[in-house]
């Protein structure tokens, strides 16, 4: 299905990735592309004449690599540590990585995000050619499974917009769902807009690390959520403007819904939140407590980050369902900066104290894992 009628005006998610490069006042700051789009388009990532590893593929849609889609590629980049390294381009397809395909790499040639777009347009409610629809986790353009997945210098979007398909009330568009362990994206883009980046687990018993570092994520409705254990460091989230409503919450940036046995959520530090919406229009959060698991005991520590104008200060949390009222979960604030953080109302804001932050860090929540030391 294309993501653009052609009667429609180009909208603003249709001209973020209408072309590689075309996201250029949006997102991470501009850098030199590195990879000659003509003449090396792998940039210092080898070819495939002159293979990274026995155990690298290359893609570009221009027919100048091992193959033209990702998809293509992961299928044949069977068993563990392989590297697919992607040409500057559109890829407009749905990718899966499944359990088997561990310790893969995916590496954008021009080490700029802009660049490399992963993109497709089905949401929740978008009807499936055998019948019936894909639901939330159906949508997403691109789902990973495996264990030690490391992304870097990519985009992942979804382009579906409510706005164009007026019936589906499924409005949830999943740019990645990501479950595995281990699982690292590094100067990466999300884009989107309903349930934006799915940071989830394989299963309920299954506590998943994941760390982004100097990522772009942007959205309106609970457009980072699931249940993961993810630290997002050095990130940048922006709130989406809403026209379609009259009045505030436009939307709500975190859903974590952490199992109650896992002592580690979502952890949000050195980071910012800013909105193109007007000021309090978003809440910082709200708890997800699934029906798949109404034992969940959300949490999400946001700690050291500049909160913008676009977050309601006075009540920056809400409830998904009165049945699990937000004070109840394991939300938390420490030393947080900007107007979005100002606190009015001690009751809506908790906070940690000097002793507990000494255990809300990245080491704490992944462990033996490193990530953040992880070289290209």
């Amino acid at each position: 299905m294309p993501s653009l009628h052609p009667q429609l005006p180009l909208s603003r998610r249709g001209f973020l990735v209408a072309s590689a490069g075309a996201a250029a006042t949006l997102g991470l700051a501009s850098a030199p592309a590195r990879a000659d789009s003509k003449a090396r388009p792998f940039g210092r990532y080898g070819s495939p004449d002159r293979r990274r590893t026995p155990g690298t593929l290359y893609v570009d849609r221009q027919g100048r690599g091992d193959f033209t889609t990702v998809q293509a590629a992961v299928t044949a980049a069977s068993g563990t540590g392989r590297t697919l390294v992607l040409a500057p381009g559109v890829y407009r397809e749905t990718v899966a990585v499944d359990v088997t395909r561990t310790e893969a790499t995916w590496i954008g040639a021009s080490e700029d995000p802009r660049d490399v777009v992963i993109v497709y347009d089905n949401a929740a409610g978008t009807p499936k050619p055998g019948g019936g629809t894909y639901g939330t986790t159906g949508s997403a353009t691109t789902t990973v499974q495996a264990d030690g997945f490391t992304a870097r210098w990519i985009t992942f979007a979804n382009d579906w917009l409510r706005a164009h398909f007026p019936d589906i009330t499924g409005t949830q568009a999943v740019a990645i769902k990501v479950q595995g362990d281990r699982s690292s994206f590094t100067h990466c883009r999300f884009l989107g807009h309903q349930d934006t980046l799915y940071a989830d687990s394989t299963a309920l018993g299954t506590f998943a690390r994941q760390y982004f570092a100097h990522c772009y994520v942007e959205g309106d409705v609970d457009f980072v959520f699931g249940r993961a254990t993810a630290v997002y460091e050095d990130c940048h989230f922006r709130t989406l403007n809403r026209t379609d409503l009259a009045a505030a919450p436009y939307g709500f940036v975190f859903a974590p819904s952490t199992a109650v046995a896992n002592p580690r959520g979502y952890l949000v530090t050195r980071s910012r939140v800013s909105s193109e919406a007007p000021d309090a229009c978003y809440k910082l959060a709200r708890p997800w407590v699934p029906g798949s698991d109404t034992t969940a005991r959300p949490m999400l520590t946001v700690r050291d980050t500049h909160l913008g104008t676009g977050i309601d200060a006075v009540a920056p949390y809400t409830n998904m369902s009165d049945t699990h009222p937000w004070q109840n979960q394991r939300f938390a604030e420490y030393r947080n900066t900007g107007p979005g953080a100002v606190i009015s109302v001690p009751d809506n804001r908790p906070q940690l104290t000097d002793a507990q932050a000494e255990s809300a860090t990245r080491e704490a929540y992944l462990g033996d894992w490193a990530p953040w030391t992880e070289g290209c």
